[in-house]
């Protein structure tokens, strides 16, 4: 079980995870990184605002790698299929050959 202390954006608390301390402060600091990354940018200035835009970002890394993992799940499935049908038709040819 980890902890991990939180102080950003004006607020501060602590968490408890079924995660290990060092791989929570990895996270916190990503999530730290992207605010970051927000703050210079200059656009926004409310604490609220730039986690709510943080978390928009996290979201759209997430689903666009689930998006890839999607695509190469149909990619290997449809090689897969193609190497099935192969065999088949192969297969096939061997028994008709044999009863010939």
């Amino acid at each position: 079980m980890g902890k991990l202390q939180i102080d950003m954006l004006g607020a501060s608390f602590a968490v408890q995870a079924h995660e290990d301390d060092a791989y929570l402060k990895k996270l916190l600091n990503y999530y730290t990184e992207i605010t970051n990354t927000i703050k210079q940018a200059g656009h926004l200035k409310d604490p609220v605002q730039i986690s709510i835009m943080a978390g928009i970002t996290l979201v759209d890394e997430l689903y666009k790698e689930k998006q890839r993992n999607v695509s190469y799940s149909r990619a290997l499935n449809n090689s897969n299929d193609a190497e099935a049908e192969r065999l088949t038709i192969q297969m096939i040819q061997t028994i008709d050959k044999a009863l010939q």
